[in-house]
């Protein structure tokens, strides 16, 4: 059967079913095309700094990671990539059991690129690959992965390519331990006050990096942290719950034991654990773009008592108290599209010293400008046991506004639906101001009342996602209202000239 790898390589990174869109042969043409489009390319041109990129300076030879989390496919479709990477004269580095942000510490350590075999939130049945350049710097649809797609699909059309003379060697390396170390040398947690979290891992690789990270085994006895552990054991087949923290349904379990055990707070990671969502000791979620600002804001102080100037890199649907907290206390932000490639991008143009998404991805300069679910845990963690408010008053601070989070629609011209939202609020609020960053963004936030949605297309679905904040909930929910009507119904629009939305 033919395989068409559009419908498998996304504009961010590898997603599909096994063994129908990702099977063993599909990963060894992906390893090789991933092998000459990035790893020996690189090894040739040689990095920014003048070092050797993407290899074994020590022997000469172009090398790469990889690393897998723990779903059942894993091992098959590591080796098969393996295999198409040696092949073509790469050494290949296997860290095993990891999660996304270990691998990005593998890469960023050996200064080589890595492959991530994980499926992230999706269900038992997929798996995917998240791939990186040297130092952890991402590999998008602009910047290698459609090159990777081109070549694979040539791969897979007319044959894999004949090996090299010498292959590549495979040796497995252990990184748990120093991930963990360098995370806690990040962040201190050793006058914090004591407190009671509770974790919920979901059955992905939380269950592996936060008892590193956290535990006993990680040499900190004593500290003051009593961790509440749920769904640690790593289960590829998701018993208990989706490993999504965004969709609310699998954020139940978690907010219901962290009242039960009267706990300061509870933390959820997704399936590879490079998302961190948090719940306050009322089982309230906390927004992403509360967290955002908050970490920030202890990064933003950092930096201007180092007498640096700081940046910080947020995408578009972020809160807009994320820039304007943030500006006021001395950063500089910028705005850019959500995917973590372009913000991965964006932070290492502008030296950022943290970036934050409305999906729980936060990045960190300290970390190869990559994301790390676990260090943005950690300095919620210092936040909160540094003072004396409880988790719901923290976030209060840092939460002015009232979004509406993400809502997806099912449209059959995502395009059709989007111009007739724009014809029908440029016809009633003349004074709107529209950009198309990334879908359209309409804003009313100079005006009274204040408000802003986004709206943009799914890269493979029918979808349209919507997301709207206001400076009140009765405005937000008629934005929404409004907005919703419009993309479902074709007949809907807002009365022209109507004040208030």
């Amino acid at each position: 059967m033919a395989i068409d790898l559009s419908t498998l390589v996304k504009a961010y990174d590898v997603r599909g079913v096994v063994p129908d869109q990702l099977s063993p042969h599909v990963a060894q043409a992906l390893g090789a095309a991933f092998a000459r489009v990035v790893v020996l390319a690189d090894a040739a041109t040689g990095s920014a700094d003048g070092d050797e990129d993407a290899g074994d300076a020590a022997a000469g030879r172009p090398a790469m990671v990889i690393g897998r989390d723990m779903r059942d496919s894993g091992p098959e479709l590591v080796d098969a990539f393996a295999r198409g990477v040696t092949d073509q004269g790469v050494d290949v580095t296997l860290i095993g059991l990891c999660s996304t942000d270990g691998l990005y510490f593998a890469s960023g350590r050996l200064d080589v690129p890595g492959a991530m075999f994980t499926a992230s939130h999706n269900p038992a049945r997929y798996n995917g690959i998240k791939l990186c350049r040297s130092g952890a710097r991402p590999v998008g649809q602009e910047t290698g992965l459609a090159e990777v797609r081109e070549l694979a699909q040539g791969y897979l059309d007319g044959g894999l390519p004949e090996p090299v003379a010498e292959p590549g060697r495979v040796t497995e390396q252990d990184v748990l331990a120093d991930y963990a170390a360098f995370l806690r040398e990040l962040v201190d947690l050793s006058g914090v006050r004591p407190l009671k979290v509770v974790v919920d891992a979901g059955n992905g690789m939380g269950g592996l990096t936060v008892p590193a990270v956290l535990g006993d085994a990680a040499g900190l006895a004593g500290l003051r942290l009593d961790v509440v552990p749920l769904f640690f054991e790593l289960d590829g087949t998701f018993p208990n719950h989706e490993a999504n923290p965004l969709e609310p349904a699998n954020l139940i379990d978690l907010q219901a034991a962290v009242v039960a055990n009267e706990a300061d707070l509870g933390l959820a990671f997704d399936g590879d654990a490079d998302r961190c969502f948090v719940v306050d000791e009322r089982g309230g979620a906390v927004s992403p773009s509360a967290i955002t600002a908050l970490v920030g804001l202890a990064e933003v102080t950092k930096e201007l008592t180092a007498g640096r100037t700081p940046t910080v890199i947020h995408n578009l649907i972020t809160s807009h108290a994320v820039p304007d907290l943030l500006s006021a206390a001395g950063a500089e932000t910028v705005r850019t599209r959500v995917g973590h490639s372009f913000i991965k991008a964006q932070m290492a143009e502008h030296g950022a010293v943290f970036g934050g998404e409305h999906s729980a991805h936060y990045y960190f300069r300290d970390f190869w400008f990559a994301d790390t679910g676990m260090l943005a845990a950690l300095h919620v963690l210092a936040a909160l046991g540094t003072q004396d408010h409880t988790m719901s008053e923290l976030a209060e601070m840092f939460e002015p506004y009232v979004g509406s989070g993400e809502i997806n629609s099912t449209v059959p011209d995502a395009a059709a639906a989007t111009e007739r939202v724009l014809d029908a609020y440029r016809a009633a609020y003349p004074g709107i101001v529209v950009d198309t960053l990334d879908g359209v963004t309409v804003s009313h936030w100079e005006s009274h009342p204040q408000w802003w949605f986004n709206l943009r297309a799914s890269n493979t679905e029918p979808l349209l996602r919507l997301n709207v904040e206001a400076a009140d909930q009765d405005i937000m929910e008629k934005v929404r209202d409004d907005v919703l009507s419009l993309v479902r119904d074709p007949a809907a629009a807002p009365a022209e000239g109507e004040e208030t939305p």
